[in-house]
Parts: structure tokens; sequence; C-alpha cells
């Protein structure tokens, strides 16, 4: 980890130091550093807590966290610290200035009562060491629209009575928060979303350097009335020789409460003309797009990745929190990460579970798995498979059999996904 330097100051930022705090973070993200009045105007208004590592008075080290709920297998909201703007300086890596952030604010959190901490990480070999393990991936295609097969004569939507309509930013705002409630609620690794979330996705303020441009915004209303899906895309403008359009459409937003209001909405984009490829963005893995068209193939995959991370701050609570599809019980050993950022979260605990709910206590009894605590994350939300990481040597199986009945334990039909970057 390097040599920690008990000169450098670690702490919450002070009144006049959001500047400079904002400084080292681009700096450390590979932006132009300075940032403009504008930001520092916005970010001061941010919700969350900031801390800062200072050298001299100067800040080369930061990383905020704020109240998250991320929704848990079977819907409930779970208590949250969201880790983000995390950078180090390249002058000051390898002092231990994350390792001194992360464990006091993990440490606050775990005070508060707060069951779990995530992250999205830009780089994957650092968290692991915090006790923080990779709960649930994101893919994202590139389709080729004249590949898929779609027949233009047939309608979008399909339902009788059902609509798409073209809505502006205002629309978005009115109608997006209550249709994202009803989406995340059923969506295992999906955090909740405020007012600022909605207003900078609609261009009401903005921290990026590039100005912001409106996108094409699209509905789907059920045979209702009600609004179930929410479509936000933007395209570029290219063509080809002999006037051929070869216009990319980027999908910046996608969420349907309904699986007839997805494939609408995949339909539709494809549809509309000159649009000659449509790129996802990041994906449920097991979204609907990877086998929705009559030539599957014009789906290719582009990336396949980790995204939402998870640290259990309390096994226990995380646990019974989470809801389970199938009866039964297995004794779990779980081993925190040397670091142990946010004080150790391990021991032995038996897991009873079923449909109509669970229990997890302390016990002295024999350890049927011993794994540790990042382990333990992938299986938080059902995405992992304890075979498989038993297999990769990353779980002890200390009773033959007790793998597989943790697995139909924890495994769910629906494969866990968190719709936004944070």
């Amino acid at each position: 980890m390097g040599v920690q330097r008990t000169d450098l100051d670690v702490r919450p930022l002070g009144d006049g130091e959001l500047p400079d705090w904002i400084r080292a973070m681009r700096t450390g993200f590979l932006r132009t550093p300075t940032p403009t009045p504008r930001e520092v105007e916005i970010r001061s208004g941010a919700p969350g807590r900031l801390y800062g590592a200072f050298d001299a008075g100067r800040c080369v080290a930061t990383y905020r966290s704020f109240d998250q709920r991320v929704t848990a297998v079977g819907g409930a909201p779970v208590a949250a610290n969201a880790v983000s703007n995390v950078t180090v300086s390249p002058t000051h890596r390898r002092r231990g200035l994350l390792t001194r952030m992360i464990d006091a604010d993990l440490r606050a959190a775990r005070d508060r009562g707060d069951l779990v901490a995530t992250l999205i990480a830009a780089e994957y070999r650092i968290y692991g060491r915090y006790g923080f393990g990779p709960a649930a991936g994101a893919t994202e295609w590139e389709i080729d629209v004249a590949r898929t097969g779609l027949d233009p004569r047939r309608p979008v939507p399909e339902e009788p009575g059902a609509r798409l309509d073209l809505v502006d930013p205002d629309g978005v705002r009115a109608l997006g928060p209550a249709l994202y409630e009803r989406v995340h609620r059923g969506q295992p690794g999906a955090v909740d979303r405020d007012a600022r979330w909605w207003q900078r996705a609609t261009g009401l303020f903005a921290t990026g350097d590039e100005p912001w441009k409106e996108p094409f915004c699209v509905v789907h209303r059920s045979t209702d009335g009600t609004v179930d899906g929410l479509l936000v895309y933007r395209t570029d403008e290219k063509w080809g020789e002999g006037k051929r359009p070869l216009n990319t459409a980027a999908v910046e937003e996608l969420s349907a409460a309904t699986p007839a209001a997805e494939r609408a909405l995949w339909r539709y984009l494809c549809a509309v003309d000159w649009i000659a490829t449509v790129r996802t963005g990041p994906r449920a893995p097991d979204s609907l797009v990877a086998d929705l068209f009559p030539d599957a193939r014009a789906a290719r995959v582009t990336t396949a990745a980790d995204w939402l991370w998870v640290r259990l701050l309390d096994v226990p609570g995380a646990l019974t929190a989470r809801s389970y599809e199938a009866a039964g019980s297995v004794v779990i050993e779980v081993v925190d990460e040397p670091l142990a950022a946010g004080g150790p979260s391990g021991g032995r605990f038996r897991l009873d579970a079923g449909p109509q709910g669970s229990s997890c206590t302390p016990t002295t009894g024999s350890a049927e798995l011993v794994l540790p605590l990042g382990a333990l994350a992938r299986l938080w939300l059902g995405d992992a498979s304890v075979r498989r990481l038993v297999d990769l040597g990353l779980v002890e199986e200390e009773r033959p059999g007790a793998a597989a009945r943790a697995d139909a334990l924890f495994r769910t039909g629906r494969r866990p996904w968190c719709p936004d970057l944070f």
C-alpha cells in the first residue's frame, strides 16, 4: 500500500475549499483542472459528504459519499452509503490516502445504520481490498438495424390501444420520476433518483465540459393511458456515398415497467428513419434486446463488465433485507478483508430463509461455507453462483452439498442491474 504520511491532513472539507477539491477531482479524472464558477455553484448545493486530503493546504485527494437506497432482491429499499468522486493526485499515490478516507466514511455509515456501501469502480483492482465485491454487471450492445429482420409494416406498439408519444424535457421531469419509482422497485440493484438527478438529466443544470444538448424523448402509454416506458436517445448526422444514411442512435435512458413497453421502445428506435446503428449504452446483462429481433445476431455485445460494487456493512441486516424464493439454511463464515475499511463485518452466521422471511444470526456451529466479504457481495443481489465461486477458489465448501443449497437460496430469476452511474 505504500508508506502513510501522517503529516497529510485527511478530513471533511472546510469553508472555501470546494474549488480546490474540484480541481483535484478533475485532475484525477484527466479533465481540464480549473472548474468553472458554474460548476462550483452547482456542486456547492449537491447533497453528500465531501472528504479531502491536504498537503500544505492543497487538496491532493478527493472522496464523496451520499445517502442512497438500493433495491434488494424482493424489492425492499436498503439504506446505502454511496461512494463517488474518488481520486488521488498522481503526485500523492501509494500513501494510504484512500484507505484513510474510506475507513472514516464507512465507519460513519455503520454508525448511521447503513446496511451496505455502493460504488461504480473505475478500476477493478482497487476496492476488493476494502471488502467490496462486484454485485451487478452491465452489458452494452450495438444493433445493426438493417440486420434485425423487423417487419416495417408491423405496428409499434403492438398492444391494441397502447401508444408512443414524443415529449420534451419538461414532460420527462413530469412523467419520469413516477415511472422510475415503479421500475426500480422491481429491479434488484437499482438505486433511487432524487429531483436533482432529473434536473441534471434534462438540462436544467450540468457540470460537464460540453454544453447540454436536448435529446429525443419518447414515452410509452399502456392501453389505459398509464406511462409505463421512457426512452431518451441522441443521434449523430452521418451519411455515406450515394446518399445512404449512416446515423447512429445512442440510448441514454430506457426504463420500462412492463416487458411490452420495453419491446415497443426498442422496436420504435430501430424503425426511426435514417438510423442505421443503435448503441444501447449499459444495460442489464439479461436485457430483452439480446434476443428481441428475428435475427438475434443483429445485437452485438461490445462491452460486458462489472458495474455496481457492494460492501456489506451489516451482514445479518443485509441478508435479511432481501427475499428468498427457496427455503433452506446454511452456516457461512464471512472473512473480512485485511484492511477492514469501516470496521470488521465478518463472523460466522446461520442463515435460515424462505419465501415467508429469513433470519441471520451469529453462531458457533461449524461453517459450511467460508467466503470473503467481497464474495458475499457477489451473492447478495443474486447474480453469482456459489458453485462457480467455489470452482474459482473464492469460496471454500466445508460440507459437501452446501454450495448447491446456498445457490438455491441466493439465485434469482432476474439478474441485478444498476441503471445509473454515480
